[in-house]
C-alpha cells in the first residue's frame, strides 16, 4: 500500500512534490457516491486511485521516471560497481545541477508502515534512513549520513535490534549503493522486507512481453482475462499461449568480422481467437489493433493486482483506448479492496467528479522557471462539485492545459502561406 510519494531536483522536478494518497476530509454528496473510490487503513481513508494530468513536457512523465528510478535502485544498486553513476538528471536550472536528489516514500507492508527517504547525487549516495511504526509512534530503523566523517560507525545509525551485525552491511556497502538493497542481498530479513514489496508488490509500467511474468499471469488468470476482455467489448473469445523452439541467428559483438552462430530458443507467442471463425488464429502482437494490444497489457497485469492488493503505476495508461474502455479500467480498480493505481492521461473524460473525487485528480503544468507545478482538483477551494471540471480544465481555470495555436491563419503562416 501506498501512502505518499515525494521526490525533489528531478529532471522537470525542481521543488519538492508529494503524490499524497490519503484522502481528504471530503464529506459532500458526491464524494460519498464514490465512497468505492476509497478504503479504510487503521481510521485512515486511502485513495484507490490518483490521475495525473496536464500538457506535453509539464512533468507528468518526470514523476513516473522519479518513482521508476526509486523503485529500481532498491533492486538493483548492491550489482553498482565502482565508479558506476546513476542514470538520471537534477534539475539543470537555478545551480540544482549541483544539489542533491530526494527521494520519499511512505508505504504499508506486510501490515507494518514504513518510511524510507534517500538523497543522492550522479555518482554517490548522501543520506538513507528508515523509519517504522510498531505501535503508533514512529521508530528509527537506521540513519546513514555520508557527509559526516569516514568510519561507517559514525555513518550509520541503528534502532535496536533491527539487523543482525549491522555494520558488517555497512562495510559492504559502498557510496554508490543503497544500504537496504546491500543488506537484502546479505540475507538480513528486514531488508528483504522491503526488498519485496518494491519487487512484488509496486509495479511501475506494464509487464514486457513476451516474458516468464506475463505468460504467468495469463495462465494463472486466463478465465478472468477473457471475462474482462468481453466486457470491454471485445470480440475475442479464447487465447492461447504457444511457446515454439526456433533456430535463431546470435551475432558475435566483433561484427562484422565474425558470422553469426545459430542456437536454439523459445518463442512465445500469444493466438487469439475470434467470434467470427474459431479455428482462425492471429498474433496477438502481430496482428491485433494496437488498441487491443494496450488492453490485453493492462488487463494482464490489472487482475494480478487487484486480486492481491498491489500498486499499478502506468504513464498514459488509456493511450490508444476508448474513453470507455478507460472508464472500464478505473471502475476495475475501484471494485477491487485496496488496490491502487497512480496513472497519468491526455483523457479529459476523466476529469469528472462523478468518476473521479477532486482529490483524486492532479496537475501538471509547467512554472516560469521551467519546473513542474503540482496540485489537485481539491486546491481550488471555490470549485464546486456541480461544476463541469472537464470544461474549466479545456478553458484553462486549472492552467494544466497547452498554449497552442490552433487556428487556421496560425497554421497557414507556419506552412509559409501568404
Amino acid at each position: 500500500m501506498l501512502l505518499k510519494f515525494s521526490v525533489a531536483n528531478f529532471y522537470s522536478i525542481k521543488d519538492k512534490i508529494t503524490v499524497d494518497f490519503e484522502a481528504e476530509n471530503i464529506s459532500t454528496e458526491g464524494s460519498r457516491r464514490l465512497g468505492n473510490n476509497i478504503f479504510e487503513f487503521e481510521k485512515r481513508r486511502v485513495l484507490k486511485s490518483i490521475g495525473i494530468f496536464g500538457p506535453n513536457a509539464s512533468g507528468k512523465s518526470s514523476i513516473f521516471k522519479a518513482i521508476l528510478f526509486c523503485s529500481k535502485l532498491v533492486i538493483n544498486s548492491h550489482l553498482n560497481n565502482e565508479g558506476d553513476q546513476f542514470n538520471f538528471m537534477p534539475f539543470k536550472f537555478d545551480g540544482y545541477d549541483e544539489k542533491p536528489s530526494e527521494f520519499y516514500i511512505h508505504f504499508v507492508h506486510e501490515g507494518v508502515e514504513y518510511e524510507y527517504s534517500f538523497s543522492l547525487n550522479q555518482r554517490e549516495i548522501i543520506s538513507e534512513n528508515l523509519y517504522h511504526y510498531p505501535g503508533k509512534r514512529r521508530a528509527k530503523i537506521f540513519t546513514r549520513n555520508e557527509q559526516v566523517g569516514k568510519p561507517k560507525s559514525e555513518i550509520f545509525s541503528f534502532g535496536e535490534g533491527a539487523f543482525v551485525k549491522p555494520l558488517d552491511v555497512a562495510q559492504s556497502t559502498g557510496r554508490n549503493t543503497l544500504f537496504i538493497s546491500r543488506a537484502s542481498q546479505m540475507d538480513r530479513d528486514l531488508a528483504k522486507k522491503i526488498y519485496r514489496f518494491f519487487l512484488n508488490a509496486f509495479f511501475v509500467g506494464l509487464p514486457q512481453i513476451p516474458s516468464t511474468y506475463a505468460v504467468d499471469l495469463f495462465k494463472k488468470n486466463k478465465e478472468l482475462l477473457l471475462q474482462a476482455l468481453r466486457m470491454a467489448d471485445s470480440d475475442i473469445v479464447d487465447i492461447e499461449v504457444r511457446q515454439e523452439k526456433i533456430v535463431a541467428p546470435v551475432l558475435p559483438p566483433n561484427l562484422p568480422f565474425g558470422l553469426p552462430a545459430f542456437q536454439e530458443q523459445v518463442m512465445t507467442r500469444f493466438l487469439t481467437t475470434h467470434r467470427r471463425n474459431p479455428k482462425v488464429k492471429f498474433d496477438l502482437f502481430a496482428e491485433e489493433s494496437t488498441g487491443t494490444k494496450q488492453i490485453f497489457s493492462l488487463l494482464l497485469v490489472l487482475l494480478d493486482i487487484c486480486r492481491n492488493e498491489k500498486v499499478l503505476i502506468v504513464d498514459e495508461f488509456d493511450i490508444s483506448l476508448h474513453t470507455e474502455l478507460a472508464d472500464f479500467i478505473l471502475n476495475l480498480v475501484h471494485a477491487s479492496q485496496r488496490t491502487q493505481f497512480l496513472f497519468t492521461s491526455h483523457n479529459t473524460n476523466l476529469i469528472d467528479v462523478k468518476k473521479l473525487r477532486r482529490d483524486q485528480i492532479f496537475f501538471t503544468n509547467k512554472k516560469e522557471d521551467a519546473s513542474t507545478d503540482f496540485y489537485s482538483l481539491y486546491d481550488y477551494k471555490d470549485f464546486r462539485e456541480n461544476m463541469d471540471a472537464e470544461k474549466g480544465y479545456l478553458q484553462g481555470r486549472f492552467d494544466a492545459i497547452p498554449y497552442v495555436s490552433t487556428s487556421f491563419e496560425s497554421i497557414r503562416n507556419l506552412l509559409g502561406g501568404n
